[in-house]
Order: C-alpha cells, then sequence, then structure tokens
C-alpha cells in the first residue's frame, strides 16, 4: 500500500502545483473577472475501496453520489472566476490522467 499511497501522492501534489500555476496564470493573464462559480474533478472507473481508490481519498478526494471520486477547487485559489478555477481543474486533470495511466478523468464546473 505505501507504494500505491506515495505513487498517488506524488501525482496528486504534481497536479495541484500544475493546477496553482495554470489557474495563477489565467488570473494573471484576465484578471478576476468572470462568473462567478465553482470548479473540479472527476476520476471514474475507480472504485472508492480499491488500493487506488483508497490512496486517492487520503490526498483529498470525496466519493460522489454519481459514482465518481472528486477533487474540489483543484487549483487551490480562493478566486470565484470560473475562468481561473476552470484552467486549474483542466491542469489537474491532464496531470492524474497521465501520472495515474486513468481514462475517465474530467473536469466540472458550475455558476454559483
Amino acid at each position: 500500500m505505501n507504494a500505491e499511497l506515495d505513487l498517488v501522492e506524488n501525482a496528486v501534489v504534481a497536479a495541484q502545483t500544475a493546477a496553482a500555476a495554470a489557474g495563477r496564470d489565467c488570473l494573471n493573464r484576465f484578471g478576476d473577472r468572470d462568473a462567478c462559480g465553482f470548479a473540479w474533478v472527476e476520476i471514474y472507473g475507480v472504485r472508492s475501496n480499491s488500493k487506488l481508490g483508497r490512496a486517492l481519498q487520503k490526498c483529498g478526494a470525496y466519493r460522489s453520489r454519481g459514482g465518481s471520486l472528486q477533487f474540489w477547487n483543484p487549483v487551490g485559489h480562493m478566486s470565484q472566476s470560473m475562468n481561473v478555477l476552470e484552467a486549474g481543474a483542466e491542469a489537474f486533470a491532464r496531470v492524474i490522467k497521465d501520472k495515474l495511466a486513468l481514462e475517465r478523468v474530467y473536469t466540472g464546473s458550475r455558476m454559483d
């Protein structure tokens, strides 16, 4: 379990770093001037009671009613701009998908 957890922790840290950089870049380019909302990342096809699922939950993922594991506000920025939050979520999803070799990783967002 430690090797699996270390792999997931490293992937999540790399994804959070990429998300923060993408969010910061978007904020610097466009400012905090978009619709107010939320963004998240959903991972499908990973059972929450599997080794990978448990490791993802230890790293901050939540089980959703729809059957996915979700990371809310992966950009880690307190902006309410959907532009900033979506940019971070997309960067987070790309890194998680690549580093953990997952196929069904998607972003979601909604206006507040």
